[in-house]
């Protein structure tokens, strides 16, 4: 798996065979400044993440997940193959580092402090 293009910004959180977390600066969301659950994620799944107890997950193909608070996410991209998927993750992490993803438009409440964090460290400011 190339994980090579990944901004330095992200951390490789947890991998296994079906399950790849990346998490985006947990020096700076470290639940001191900023609440531990706005640590902003992207889990990359065989099978859709799904919050119902007991829903099957499994499946063949693989889901690229955005979160930036367990209520607050991106809808899910879906690839055939792992490799593309493991591809998408770090695109999407790139741009996310770059200030190039609006994740403004996921909230309907927003945190105006954490917002304009998230703003400071990706540029958009």
């Amino acid at each position: 798996m190339d994980l090579s293009g990944l901004p330095e910004d992200w951390t490789v959180w947890n991998e296994t065979d079906d399950k790849l977390i990346l998490a985006y600066r947990p020096d700076v969301f470290d639940s001191e400044q900023f609440p531990a659950p706005c640590l902003p994620t992207i889990y990359l799944t065989r099978g859709k993440r799904t919050r119902r107890p007991g829903a099957d997950r499994t499946g063949e193909r693989w889901y690229v997940t955005f979160y930036l608070e367990p209520e607050v996410e991106r809808d899910a991209d879906s690839y055939e193959r792992r490799e593309a998927a493991v591809e998408g993750a770090v695109e999407l992490a790139t741009r996310f580092a770059g200030g190039d993803l609006d994740y403004r438009s996921l909230y309907q409440v927003p945190r105006e402090a954490y917002l304009a964090k998230l703003d400071e460290l990706t540029g958009r400011t």
